[in-house]
């Protein structure tokens, strides 16, 4: 089907899609599944999109959420979120050989939680109430740990103490979201111990500058990524926000013509866990509607790497 558009152009956000939590922690599960065989478990979604789930599954990985259903003897993966002590306890208890690909950037949290809790702090964490990050976060420790999702949140919580309080946050928040509900904290609380690095990753801070680059030139937006994916749904979020129709698709099935009626020139760009190999199907889905140039956008590079656990060398020779 084509729109009655006279040639519409595609611009391409940059950076989009995969970033270096994701990237490893795919890389993780297919090692593990080279060097021990199928099947491999791994403790939820190892990222959040559904491409990416299906062809771990079909290369014989187990998503499971509780550890009872992992049998003795067997690997397991943490996901890329995390999880709490109580689960990696569970799991050591139960002699699973572990490999965690929790995102070293959501690890950087978990190790600031710890330290702070051993000086006396409490805690105000800004997240969605669910998300399995936030849950991992949460679980550090057994109490004194505040969830807030937004500004009325902030008004509401009682800490035991205000002296020794600090300020986390999950790792995929809109970037101004977030700073508005840790103002609102500040103003409420103003010897809160505010994190040294902003905890939300530098590939969510990447993708957001894009969009809010891309979306004055351009009509709509689409993003590519599952309904699950916190920064996904933060993207379309931030279009919507900046006055331009915003749209996610978790493939190239999804997406609908009436959303490109009238429209020019179509923006693109993928959340941080969805592959590249969809943005190629949506293109060629435009394409068929009509679409006749791709362009990408000047953006930020990204060359950060993460190493993989000790464990997963495939061969003595190869560096991890």
């Amino acid at each position: 089907m084509r729109i009655n558009n006279e040639g519409m152009d595609v611009l391409l956000a940059e950076p989009r899609g995969f970033c270096a939590g994701v990237d490893r922690a795919i890389e993780i599960v297919e090692r593990a599944l080279a060097k021990f065989g199928a099947p491999i478990y791994v403790r939820h979604e190892i990222v959040h999109n559904t491409y990416v789930v299906n062809d771990l599954k079909a290369k014989g990985a187990i998503f499971i959420e509780a550890l009872d259903e992992v049998p003795a003897g067997a690997t397991l993966v943490f996901s890329a979120h995390g999880v709490s002590r109580a689960v990696q306890q569970e799991a050591v208890a139960r002699g699973f050989q572990i490999f965690d690909a929790t995102c070293p950037l959501v690890t950087k949290v978990h190790v600031e939680v710890a330290k702070l809790a051993r000086e006396g702090f409490e805690f105000i964490m800004i997240g969605h109430k669910g998300h399995p990050e936030v849950e991992g976060t949460m679980g550090q420790l057994d109490g004194g740990i505040h969830l807030v999702e937004d500004l009325e949140d902030v008004a509401r919580i009682r800490p035991a103490q205000t002296e020794k309080l600090a300020v986390v946050t999950q790792t995929t928040l809109s970037v101004d979201d977030a700073a508005a509900i840790a103002a609102t904290i500040k103003a409420r609380f103003p010897n809160v111990r505010e994190p040294k690095q902003q905890d939300i990753c530098y590939a969510t801070q990447n993708r957001q500058d894009a969009v809010k680059l891309m979306s004055p030139q351009v009509d709509v937006v689409i993003v590519v990524g599952s309904p699950t994916s916190s920064n996904s749904n933060r993207l379309a979020e931030l279009a919507r926000k900046l006055g331009t129709p915003g749209y996610m698709v978790d493939s190239a099935d999804d997406l609908q013509p009436h959303w490109l009626e009238g429209c020019q020139r179509i923006g693109l760009t993928a959340g941080a866990s969805a592959p590249e190999i969809l943005v190629a199907q949506v293109i060629e889905r435009l394409r068929a509607f009509g679409a006749v140039s791709v362009q990408g956008m000047p953006g930020e590079p990204e060359s950060v790497k993460f190493p993989l656990p000790k464990g997963l060398r495939l061969n003595d020779s190869e560096a991890v």
